[in-house]
């Protein structure tokens, strides 16, 4: 099956929460919608879903137009990030529910629910009621319900939102084998940059109601097309500032210089906007060939796995990210290195222009 988005809209008022888009989506691999919260990415889900009707546009599965056509003859799953069970069924018959509504046989639907709980390690909990799980328990109970249905799509809108750390963690790690080879559209709605690169397959990114690129995952993360998809595809978000290219080196005002490499040698002197990721500033100094920054720390961010700074350079504020708990006084000066062959490159018009000869 394929799922096709030609020129899909949707214009509430005066209000557009979803400029014109097109998509095509195959299966077999996970369609990631990347975003920040307003970015439209639910709003696409439902339009695809069928749970809302777009304004302007048609949708096609297998060619066929079904833009007019319900959810329930669309044969779709959908998958919220909040625990949706029938709280007075058990979880068997909250698996069951949807072949009970598809009149799928009795004789039938005790295999297949069997089949999806094993496949999500519900086995021993199927006589329990949703409120004897705990919330990964919910949630594995609202995936083998998507599951046991054999959809043509399953839409997971942001499905491990509200779960903990570790339980996040499992699952992600999970959901790529669960829902293989079944020949289904999955489309997987994300805030997440690092969630998107370890499910892989496709990412659109999406920013403000529109969408900015799609490709693979891996390599529109390599190589954004403009200032808005590398703005989305970093998390923390990407440091941006003008430079001026004089000769073989970019000048950051009169605070900084640093020598081009790769492609971005050969960029005809003049104004550009280099971008570069806050893992590539780092406090202390790198293998790679760097350059030291010297900047006031304003905010730092602190937890048992990594640490945050954000301190201010040539008029602006930049982040850098590292491993580990670092040390920083904050309204006191540090030195932070930051490594040239990751800066992307932006022309005036926020096109990539060049980058560095490392992958960003």
């Amino acid at each position: 099956m394929t799922l096709e988005l030609i020129d899909v809209s949707l214009r509430v008022g005066a209000d557009m929460h979803l400029y014109p888009t097109s998509l095509r989506l195959e299966p077999g691999e996970f369609n990631i919608l990347l975003g920040a919260t307003g970015a439209g990415k639910s709003t696409l889900i439902r339009l695809a879903a069928g749970l809302e009707r777009p304004t302007g546009g048609r949708i096609l599965v297998d060619g066929t137009d079904v833009t007019g056509m319900s959810p329930q003859k669309r044969n779709i799953s959908l998958v919220h990030q909040f625990f949706v069970n029938y709280p007075h069924l058990t979880v068997f018959e909250n698996i069951a529910s949807p072949l009970r509504v598809s009149r799928v046989p009795k004789s039938e639907i005790e295999g297949r629910v069997e089949e999806a709980a094993d496949i999500l390690q519900l086995r021993p909990m199927l006589h329990r009621r949703p409120q004897e799980l705990s919330g990964g328990q919910q949630q594995r109970t609202a995936l083998a319900r998507a599951i046991v249905k054999e959809s043509k799509a399953i839409f997971l809108d942001e499905p491990l939102a509200n779960l903990d750390y570790k339980l996040r963690e499992e699952l992600r790690e999970q959901l790529p084998e669960l829902l293989a080879g079944r020949g289904t559209v999955i489309v997987y709605a994300t805030s997440e940059p690092t969630e998107a690169l370890l499910l892989g397959g496709h990412t659109a990114l999406m920013r403000e109601g529109r969408l900015t690129q799609f490709g693979p995952t891996a390599e529109i993360y390599h190589q954004p097309r403009d200032v808005a998809s590398a703005s989305v595809f970093s998390d923390p978000p990407m440091n941006f500032a003008p430079v001026e290219k004089r000769g073989h080196r970019m000048h950051l005002g009169s605070a900084l210089d640093w020598p081009v490499y790769g492609a971005a040698a050969g960029l005809p002197d003049g104004a550009y906007t280099v971008g570069i990721r806050p893992h590539h500033i780092s406090p202390v100094d790198p293998p790679d060939p760097s350059i030291p920054i010297r900047g006031t720390v304003r905010i730092t961010e602190l937890s048992g796995s990594e640490s945050v700074a954000h301190f201010d350079i040539a008029d602006r504020v930049w982040v850098s990210q590292s491993a580990g708990v670092q040390q920083f006084q904050v309204g006191e000066p540090h030195e932070f290195h930051m490594v040239p062959t990751h800066c992307f490159y932006f022309a005036e018009d926020g096109k990539l222009a060049a980058k560095g000869i490392a992958d960003g």
